[in-house]
């Protein structure tokens, strides 16, 4: 899942960032509403966090042009006022949640995952290709009943492949969602983690995730599988 997370203060947004990308996110970052709004509008989103405090456009003007051009993103608004008034701006300008400063971090990561589960057409079922069973709001992956470790990279990417199982997932589809704004287009991490990925389910059975030459990579049960 790819995150914005839209906060001027740089030490707290690092802060958010970090814990973010520990339970396995894709996290960009802007310090400023016009930036924030620009970024918004030009990437796919899983979910935004946006402060209502910043410079240039504030989070109201930026959640407003959001919707404005019908996106539909879930956003979570972060604010140090707490007021009604504001509250209720913000949920009538298009928020999907609300969360007052201070706050822990576990409240919010708890939030977030509640805007994706609420966005989600299916938001409790778990994922299924052959014996492979992944669960997205456990964080688990079993293969004919045995635990597969995997990391967060290789979860996020099994996770999207199983989404989408039987389509061709391109690469560049792939970094649009596992990895950040910070990721090198020229590296070869995409291919090494798939690789590490498929090493991991398949020492447990047959051949799920494919390449597809030229175009990406592919999840098909196997006795779907056409060589």
């Amino acid at each position: 899942m790819r995150l914005l997370l839209i906060e001027d203060d740089r030490k707290l947004s690092a802060l958010l960032a970090r814990g973010l990308r520990e339970e396995g996110f894709a996290v960009d970052t802007a310090d400023e509403g016009g930036e924030g709004a620009w970024q918004a509008a030009e990437n796919d989103y899983d979910a935004i966090v946006l402060d209502v405090m910043l410079p240039g456009m504030d989070g109201f003007q930026v959640l407003e042009k959001l919707r404005s051009k019908g996106r539909r993103t879930p956003v979570l608004m972060l604010t140090a006022r707490g007021g009604l008034a504001d509250r209720v701006r913000g949920l009538n300008s298009g928020a999907d949640d609300y969360l007052k400063k201070p706050f822990d971090f576990e409240e919010l990561l708890a939030r977030v995952h509640a805007l994706l589960r609420r966005s989600s057409p299916e938001p409790d079922v778990r994922l299924r290709a052959d014996d492979v069973l992944l669960d997205p709001h456990a964080r688990t992956v079993t293969r004919g009943g045995h635990a597969v470790g995997l990391t967060a990279k290789e979860f996020a990417i099994l996770e999207y492949l199983l989404r989408h199982k039987g389509r061709v997932i391109s690469r560049t589809t792939l970094t649009e969602h596992a990895w950040d704004e910070n990721f090198d287009a020229m590296s070869n991490v995409v291919d090494v983690t798939v690789y590490r990925l498929r090493e991991k389910l398949h020492a447990r059975g047959p051949a799920l995730v494919h390449t597809v030459r030229g175009s990406g990579y592919v999840i098909r049960d196997p006795a779907r599988h056409e060589p």
